[in-house]
């Protein structure tokens, strides 16, 4: 089990900072706080997350503000906090991510149906109906023209961009708990998950949230190794399915990833399907051992093969040369 102080106090340092100075101090005021830090440790570890703590707070009403503020408010409404942190999951659902799975999927052959594992309310389901900005200078809209959300990346390296999006005729998720775009209280816990300075990524999030509201995805609740099999049959016998994983597997303890991911590669050996991962490097051992040394936290990677080191968020993608 964590140390809770280490924690938070590594989460303020390498992840908060230069990102949100508002979690910065939340995280490093909780790792020298006992008190919080022992009804913290009530928590299933799982719902122990520094950024999934506060938001939850911040749904329930946190103010945004100094430490000493925030944790009187937490002493306070920790009767409300808890059981809230035992209904939620840490389900950030950031389609900036598109921009660095765009060059791959371009090139699958098509039409596609995609579907995505922990797929939250389904917003990276919409690749071809976003606009994207690369290098500030080569721009691709959908068909029918600009998108209200645009999705800008750097790249480096010989990244393949596509001269005109993919045609994706079929959008289906798996998600323990799938957030419904139509519905008024999951479209503001996703935007909450956006962290309290990233007025832009909160923007775009609303903007993607629109898009999907037009057309839902098929959103299926479950475990992702259970239903993988019956979700993937439902595809259009005539497009390629893409199975994407975006930031999700770190979420599944060990052994419960190596199954899905076993059972994953067991459908790609028996079907036409092609998986498109873009993860944190220790989370795929496979695709970390093909990886040369240093270049990023998160690989892209088509069927086990890496193709580009990647931003978390799809804001940037250095394409490998092998």
């Amino acid at each position: 089990m964590r140390n809770t102080a280490e924690w938070y106090r590594g989460f303020a340092e390498s992840e908060a900072h230069g990102r949100s100075a508002v979690y910065e101090a939340w995280a490093s005021g909780i790792a020298g706080d006992p008190h919080l830090l022992a009804l913290i440790d009530e928590l299933p570890e799982t719902t122990r997350q520094p950024s999934l703590v506060f938001s939850v707070a911040r749904l329930l009403g946190a103010p945004e503000g100094a430490f000493d503020t925030f944790r009187e408010w937490m002493l306070g409404h920790w009767p409300q906090l808890r059981p809230e942190l035992a209904s939620r999951l840490n389900q950030t659902n950031e389609p900036g991510r598109c921009a660095s799975l765009m060059p791959a999927l371009a090139g699958i052959p098509g039409p596609l149906a995609l579907l995505e594992i922990g797929a939250s309310g389904g917003l990276c389901l919409y690749p071809d109906r976003y606009s994207y900005l690369y290098d500030d200078t080569t721009r691709i809209d959908p068909a029918d023209g600009p998108s209200p959300v645009l999705l800008r990346c750097t790249t480096n390296g010989r990244v393949l961009l596509p001269q005109q999006l993919p045609e994706v005729v079929w959008r289906a998720g798996i998600d323990l708990a799938p957030l419904d775009v139509t519905d008024a209280s999951d479209r503001r816990w996703l935007e909450t998950l956006a962290w309290p300075e990233e007025h832009e990524r909160r923007e775009r999030i609303r903007a993607a949230i629109a898009i999907a509201r037009r057309e839902p995805p098929l959103l299926v609740p479950g475990d992702a190794t259970d239903a993988l099999a019956g979700v993937a049959a439902r595809a259009p016998a005539d497009a390629t399915l893409v199975v994407i994983t975006s930031g999700v597997l770190v979420y599944l303890p060990f052994l419960q990833r190596q199954r899905f991911v076993d059972a994953l590669r067991q459908l790609l050996r028996e079907t036409g399907v092609h998986w498109l991962s873009l993860e944190g490097i220790d989370v795929l051992p496979r695709v970390k051992e093909a990886l040369p040394q240093g270049g990023g936290r998160f690989a892209l990677a088509l069927d086990d093969h890496p193709l580009a080191w990647s931003g978390p968020h799809g804001q940037s993608l250095d394409w490998l040369t092998t």
